[in-house]
């Protein structure tokens, strides 16, 4: 079971109390080498001599540094793939600024370092001219996946895991404090030498976020492989839809279908259905999905050379004829789901005030997971997926506050819904 944890408490080395990011500076002066094996998946009891050691030495200082408990002692029942650790700047700003920038408002689509630099720039010389209009930037520990796995972790109690790479600098030591203060299992997170990924998101004044990652010189893993004779508890393995890792994913996809782990992919933005998506479909129609998440927007990329392409049903339809279950966000409409015969549509949570809708797919996700772990019907996956979607934008940024996580158990508990036991969340 999950244990609670008190914000600002510190992982105790042997010798002297430690921080992550200590160790992390340790590495960075070379005083803690830096080594990069293959990821074993879904290790097995006697392979934790063949793990990758940065994994388990970042994993041992957030077990309070003690040795017998270096790999997290409850198996992840979740596991996400992200395979380059991220952090988000987010910035409250007017529609002046999104027309200067790169790419369509409202849409998430690589950038490179020149263009995220830029793109700052214009942030923060926004903020300085607009004070009265805009927010001061704030940095997060970010990513569609990682926003999961950390709801997950932090609002419903779910043991979960992370599959990636971060680099060796502040935006790397930021993300892994910030993951395991959730108790999110890290000894599948890779340390290396260089740049950890970063994303700037910004928030129109309708709370619509338009996002531009930079990932061309970050730090991510190359190579996932597993043990024939592995013996995992993990029952589903969360994915994110990205060409650029396109080789890791199919990898990982391959082995989770081997080890008999059900995968759940996000289709990511609808910039990136538009540019690749030839081999979405490709990937879709393998049947090797069990769950795919998209919102209208990505639903019509998906159907564009259809005459119904506009219509959200129609991709419900499409999607739940390759996978298990289908799921179509609508924002503000709520959303569409299907699984076998069973159509279900669900409204949003009209009580939920939009700050910030960074992170509302994703903890969206959170909520439809945690509903399928404990075995609850399709319409009920959809309302605690609305609770906890609804939860994420009454504030900036993909981390659901404290007090917002209490709204969604207040909004849950008024709908009849299962609420996590106290004991086993993080707040």
């Amino acid at each position: 079971m999950l244990k609670a944890r008190k914000r600002g408490e510190e992982w105790k080395g042997a010798a002297e109390q430690k921080s992550v990011s200590e160790f992390l500076r340790g590495t960075r002066e070379g005083r803690i080498p830096i080594q990069e094996p293959t990821i074993f998946l879904f290790p097995s009891e006697n392979q934790e001599s063949r793990t990758e050691r940065m994994g388990i030495e970042i994993q041992h200082k957030i077990n309070n540094g003690d040795d017998t408990t270096a790999v997290a002692a409850v198996a992840p029942v979740i596991l996400g793939l992200q395979p380059s650790a991220l952090v988000d700047h987010v910035a409250t700003v007017d529609l002046s600024l999104l027309s200067r920038i790169p790419g369509e408002p409202g849409g998430s689509f690589p950038v490179a370092v020149e263009e995220l630099k830029f793109v700052l720039g214009e942030v923060n010389a926004h903020i300085v001219a607009s004070p009265e209009t805009t927010s001061s930037l704030k940095t997060i520990a970010g990513g569609s996946v990682a926003n999961t796995i950390r709801g997950l972790a932090a609002g419903f109690g779910i043991t979960c895991g992370i599959i990636g790479a971060c680099g060796d600098d502040d935006q790397g030591s930021l993300f892994i404090d910030n993951m395991s203060f959730y108790k999110v299992d890290l000894s599948r997170l890779r340390l290396k030498n260089g740049s950890t990924a970063q994303c700037v998101c910004l928030v129109d004044e309708l709370g619509n976020r338009t996002m531009r990652p930079c990932l061309s010189s970050a730090v991510k893993i190359q190579c996932i492989k597993t043990n024939t004779n592995s013996i995992s508890l993990v029952q589903w393995l969360v994915l994110r839809y990205a060409i650029f890792n396109i080789e890791v994913i199919q990898a990982a996809i391959k082995i989770a279908k081997q080890e008999g782990v059900s995968v759940s992919l996000d289709l990511a933005s609808f910039e990136m259905v538009r540019k690749f998506r030839l081999p979405l479909l490709q990937l879709l129609e393998s049947g090797s999905i069990d769950l795919c998440f998209a919102n209208e927007d990505e639903a019509a990329e998906l159907l564009r050379d259809e005459e119904n392409a506009a219509d959200p049903e129609s991709a419900l339809e499409f999607l739940a004829k390759h996978c298990q279950w289908a799921v179509v966000t609508l924002g503000a409409k709520g959303c569409i789901a299907k699984h076998g015969k069973e159509v279900v549509r669900v409204p949003a949570i009209g009580e939920s005030k939009a700050v910030d809708a960074t992170g509302a797919g994703d903890l969206f996700a959170s909520g439809f997971l945690y509903g399928l772990v404990q075995g609850l019907s399709l319409e009920e996956c959809c309302k605690i997926g609305s609770c906890s979607g609804g939860s994420v934008i009454r504030s900036l940024g993909g981390e659901v506050t404290p007090e917002n996580w209490q709204w969604m158990y207040k909004q849950m508990q008024t709908k009849g819904l299962p609420v996590p036991e106290p004991h086993n969340v993080v707040l």
